[in-house]
């Protein structure tokens, strides 16, 4: 014969009688004080004797607390459990259920808890119980204030369907806030440029940049070892110019805050983009920019432990001049400067001549457009062919 399983509340009751007969007898029986008995019961004296006058009036089950069998008036009512099955079955099938309770609070007005959630979606099924996790290193604390320290980092993944993607993040320390993600083909320097401008416009200068060893980053002499913090690439010198600290990372787990921010990405983008019906990066990029990034932004920040700002307005000169490729070059007797293939004629200048021979700066910016530099002043700009624009254009830019 099967017995059906005895349920918490029952077992619990069940078992504060049997304890405090156990004790009662052993206090008429003389073989107990009353603290004792009380010490037995975990109560203390005067409990014990409010519970022995409740035994003597009603018996056992005078010591029952009535609460435990009691229906909870906040209890959800079946109506609202298959409504947030029914939700989760037809939108939101293989989410998580963290991602989908941020979803059920801000698009359904729900009102239930995290856990509420959980337990009715892994009552049905719908969702497994992780297994527990173990011990982890200690993890190292925040900077205390907003703009003193930034992330960057890339993670490459499938991120729509037969597509691979980098989604470049640049991040405070402090808060966790992102202030740029986007995806692109291949992480490097474009991207890392990219990814510091849009930070830099919309916070301002921050004092130092954490990242990885990556080529773009950093040259390393020996595959394992230090940087070399004298021969700087395109990414070092511009923010050796904007007097921002470069820190490289030796390991995986010194970009730890990194990394589970690109987990929660890795476990959210990908549905949420199949749910908009995007597969295009451009559109992907738009989705970021006006819906993923303040979301997740409201969802996952904290407060910095000191009020205030490390954040510094950027005011000295061409923030796009600066977050580019700069290679030197000289002038040809035709008055053109060769660079990867290309013939950058130099128009007519009221100033000199001509600059043959004379050494210059090619600029390519982030959006694979070129420019010509002799010191501080812009003598041309191109597209990425090298066909040159328009004064107008060169001036504009220049602005």
């Amino acid at each position: 014969m099967q017995y059906a399983p005895m349920s918490r509340t029952r077992c619990m009751q069940e078992n504060r009688k049997m304890r405090f007969e156990e004790a009662y007898q052993g206090w008429t029986g003389c073989r107990l004080t009353q603290g004792e008995a009380a010490m037995l019961l975990g109560q203390c004296e005067r409990s014990f004797r409010r519970h022995v006058e409740r035994y003597k009036a009603d018996g056992l089950e005078g010591l029952l607390d009535k609460r435990l069998s009691q229906i909870s008036k906040r209890r959800a009512g079946q109506v609202e459990v298959d409504q947030v099955v029914q939700t989760y079955r037809s939108g939101f099938a293989g989410w998580n259920v963290a991602h989908f309770h941020s979803k059920y609070r801000s698009e359904f007005q729900g009102t239930r808890s995290y856990s509420w959630v959980k337990t009715v979606l892994q009552g049905v099924g719908l969702a497994t119980k992780a297994k527990s996790r173990g011990k982890h290193r200690i993890k190292r604390e925040r900077a205390p204030l907003a703009g003193m320290m930034a992330h960057q980092d890339a993670s490459t993944h499938r991120w729509v369907p037969d597509e691979v993607w980098d989604l470049v993040v640049t991040m405070d320390d402090a808060t966790g806030e992102h202030m740029s993600m986007f995806f692109c083909d291949q992480e490097g320097t474009a991207s890392s440029f990219h990814g510091l401008g849009q930070s830099i416009a919309r916070y301002g200068l921050f004092a130092s940049l954490y990242s990885d060893r990556g080529s773009h980053y950093f040259h390393t002499p020996q595959a394992g070892g230090k940087v070399d913090k004298h021969n700087l690439t395109e990414v070092g010198r511009a923010l050796k110019q904007l007097g921002i600290e470069h820190i490289a990372a030796y390991s995986p787990q010194a970009r730890g805050r990194s990394e589970r921010a690109f987990q929660t990405h890795q476990g959210r983008l990908p549905q949420e983009l199949a749910r908009a019906g995007i597969t295009d990066m451009d559109d992907a990029n738009r989705y970021l920019e006006r819906t993923y990034r303040e979301g997740h932004n409201r969802e996952f920040c904290v407060a910095s432990t000191l009020q205030g700002t490390a954040f510094v307005p950027f005011l000295s000169g061409s923030l796009p001049d600066i977050l580019c490729e700069q290679h030197e070059r000289t002038v040809g007797n035709d008055n053109c400067v060769s660079f990867e293939g290309v013939s950058l004629q130099l128009p007519a200048d009221e100033m000199r001549h001509h600059y043959a021979r004379t050494r210059v700066r090619v600029h390519r910016y982030v959006d694979g457009t070129l420019a010509v530099f002799h010191g501080p002043r812009k003598l041309a700009a191109y597209d990425a062919k090298g066909l040159q624009a328009t004064k107008k254009e060169v001036l504009r830019s220049a602005a």
